[in-house]
């Protein structure tokens, strides 16, 4: 049986990708652990049945010299912890998950000769794919890559739990009726404070006028969840359906008419759900690929593009009203959207992380 480490922690957005390669590795009889650290990973690779090493280690800040020096440090004494999982779990190929773990594991396995696969989720190679990339078995990227084509480098897309189908029992979940239109907002699990703005101003008092049944279904994050409940009021408008986090996720994305959101890795997961959005890139994102995300959307007819500065509740709804006002662009949005997703994505992955454990 092979034994497949994969590194990958920090946000689900990290996590939750490296989860379906898991399935997909499990599918084809490897054992799989994760290492990772104290962030998404800590609830959801557990949650997934998946056993978790843990090490210590923290991101990379780009504006604090002080903590960008702390967390160098911690990550070359990671390294040390992080060879010492490997050869006590024997692994036999290590996957790079992306996020502040898969740098100092994918270090180990390469002092190790232990094969290494990465993965990138955006529209660049991050920093630990670049520092690492040369000396990987294959390089598999969400997004074509100018001068990353060929050799080692393998378009993939990014990979995404299995597909919903039932649309009816999704809706169902949510308490939605067969006549109601529902807009999904969401931003990660820390949430979107720009969009949970926007949103309760735009939405918190009144639903959208001239849509009849209009729900608004706010996936806010945990660090804003309260002091919008507040906002809210007891009890909340009979149209909005506040929650920190949504699990199974695809269900809110099946059940939705139209999504506002980030355009981080989650495009994909907006992609294989077939659903059109309207997308507000995160301003800081590294090298500004969630704009090069979003753009990648745009361009295939499936979303509308709003700039983070222009956000705001007249914006949204004016953006909001003019999609739902207007099925025929709705649908014509969803099927260009379902037209570039690649829901195969982790079984390919997952093929080539057991060739290069066979290449070994």
């Amino acid at each position: 049986m092979t034994k497949v480490v994969i590194a990958a922690g920090g946000t689900a957005g990290h996590v939750v990708p490296a989860l379906a390669v898991a399935d997909a590795l499990r599918d084809e009889g490897a054992e799989v652990v994760f290492v990772g650290g104290q962030r998404a990973e800590a609830d959801l690779v557990p949650a997934a049945g998946y056993p978790l090493r843990e090490i210590r280690v923290e991101g990379l800040s780009r504006t604090n010299p002080l903590k960008a020096a702390r967390a160098a440090a911690r990550a070359l004494r990671a390294v040390g912890a992080a060879r010492r999982i490997l050869r006590d779990e024997r692994a036999d190929v290590v996957m790079g998950g992306g996020g502040y773990v898969a740098g100092p594991v994918g270090a180990a396995a390469l002092a190790r000769r232990t094969p290494l696969v990465l993965t990138e989720a955006d529209s660049h190679l991050g920093l630990t794919n670049r520092l690492l990339a040369s000396r990987a078995r294959r390089v598999c990227l969400a997004f074509p890559l100018a001068g990353r084509e060929g050799g080692r480098y393998l378009v993939t897309g990014r990979p995404v739990p299995p597909a919903v189908r039932d649309r009816a029992a999704a809706r169902s979940r949510f308490g939605l009726s067969d006549g109601d239109v529902c807009l999904l907002v969401f931003g990660g699990s820390l949430g979107a404070r720009s969009l949970n703005e926007a949103t309760i101003a735009a939405y918190g008092t009144d639903p959208a006028p001239g849509i009849a049944g209009f729900r608004v279904l706010h996936a806010a994050g945990r660090r804003d969840h309260e002091q919008l409940v507040a906002r809210l009021g007891t009890p909340p408008p009979a149209h909005y359906d506040l929650r920190p986090y949504i699990e199974r996720f695809g269900e809110a994305l099946l059940a939705c008419d139209l999504c506002v959101a980030r355009s981080g890795g989650s495009v994909f997961e907006i992609a294989a759900a077939g659903r059109p959005a309207v997308l507000v890139p995160y301003p800081h994102a590294a090298a500004d690929h969630q704009t090069s995300n979003a753009r990648w959307m745009v361009d295939a007819g499936a979303a509308v593009l709003v700039p983070d500065a222009e956000l705001d509740a007249e914006r949204l709804r004016t953006e909001v009203g003019a999609l739902l006002g207007d099925p025929d662009r709705l649908a014509a949005m969803a099927a260009a959207s379902a037209a570039p997703a690649r829901p195969d994505a982790a079984r390919v992955i997952a093929a080539e992380v057991l060739a290069a454990a066979r290449a070994a």
